[in-house]
């Protein structure tokens, strides 16, 4: 690379940035976080928990945009003095560096840029999601738990906490069903992108004779609610079943009746927990589940008044897949929403869904604009 396509790519980062210094106000957020802290520094404070964690939230939320903003800034600075230094004295190794810090800090860039734009409601919340496979059996249920690693390693990736809510083991291999809660900043913001069926094609290692099968998996994505949202469930619509709960493989986890199943009657919705040893916790657990599914189902009868209005018409079921899986006859995975294709199927289900998340999150926000 040229010194003058240094300059450019220099150029480029310091315009978004300097966009960025525009729209984020953030004169309006330090004077915000000072105004917190004081809160905060009251003796009082902690007397209300869920309003002192409310506060501690936004704090450290508003926090962290302003202190990443700082550092991506000083990044470009630094990297703007070592290309003064080589307008001066050509050095072969500290342009190497040079590129490869650029091409760090243009990715940073671009993924500061992403979470800034995730602002709709709940985009920050931690997410629920639940894998359903469909119809297939084994080779369905096997696929089921292969996308369960896939988005373990890709929580992980990200510093997100995954905590098991409940788990019903295949018959022979894989899952039935699996309910996961997945704790962190903007979890549900990403994870939404995930929401749709997952289409599988290989030589599955269950037919003897060696065959190419598809299966599909269903994946539902919500945001964990707290306080943030009314919706009034009425106890006389809600039917609670207790059962012994049980674990990965069937392992019982304790010997009581902790695991908790409520059926919302009015609507056939049904959530189970059973993470917690005690009922009391895996109850209150399914509640915020099952105002997840209320709001969701509200949000969902909605978008479907407005495409009937609008004479949209949308295939409901297994054939609407997002993402097709293909193991066999090549590898390839494709994103069908946005026609992004990765050849290494491989990364892809060690958790390398960035780019998928990335360029759906991009378009919905390119159509909404």
């Amino acid at each position: 690379m040229e010194l003058a396509e240094i300059r450019q790519e220099l150029d480029k980062i310091s315009k978004k940035l300097d966009g960025f210094r525009g729209s984020l106000d953030l004169e309006q957020k330090e004077r915000r976080i000072a105004e917190l802290d004081e809160v905060m520094a009251m003796p009082n404070f902690w007397d209300d928990q869920q309003a002192a964690q409310k506060v501690i939230n936004e704090a450290n939320g508003l926090k962290d945009i302003v202190n990443r903003f700082t550092e991506l800034v000083e990044s470009l600075e630094n990297l703007e003095v070592t290309h003064e230094l080589l307008k001066e004295e050509h050095d072969e190794d500290l342009q190497k560096e040079l590129e490869e810090e650029i091409k760090t800090l243009s990715k940073e860039v671009g993924q500061f840029e992403l979470e800034l734009l995730l602002n709709e409601p709940y985009d920050k919340n931690n997410a629920i999601l639940e894998l359903h496979p469909g119809a297939g059996g084994t080779e369905s249920q096997d696929w089921g738990s292969m996308l369960l690693r896939m988005y373990t390693r890709w929580a992980d990736k990200k510093g997100f906490k995954v905590e098991t809510l409940d788990y019903l083991a295949g018959d022979e291999a894989g899952i039935k069903s699996v309910t996961l809660l997945i704790k962190g900043h903007n979890a549900y913001g990403y994870l939404k992108a995930e929401k749709g069926v997952h289409r599988l094609v290989r030589i599955s290692p269950f037919d003897a004779s060696g065959r190419r099968h598809t299966s599909f998996v269903s994946v539902d994505v919500m945001p964990e609610f707290n306080d943030e949202i009314e919706i009034e469930v009425r106890e006389a619509d809600l039917k609670i079943d207790t059962y012994r709960s049980s674990g990965a493989g069937g392992q019982h986890v304790n010997t009581t009746d902790s695991a908790v199943r409520i059926t919302h009657l009015p609507t056939g919705i049904v959530v189970t927990c059973q993470s917690e040893r005690s009922q009391i916790k895996n109850r209150e657990q399914a509640m915020k589940m099952l105002k997840a599914k209320l709001y969701q189902k509200k949000i969902e009868e909605q978008q479907a008044e407005l495409e009937e209005i609008r004479g949209e018409q949308k295939e409901i079921g297994w054939g609407s897949q997002i993402r097709s899986y293909v193991f066999h006859p090549y590898s390839l995975v494709k994103d069908h929403r946005t026609n992004v294709e990765v050849g290494n199927t491989q990364s892809v289900m060690d958790g390398e869904i960035d780019i998928f998340i990335d360029a759906f999150l991009r378009s919905k926000l390119r159509s909404n604009s």
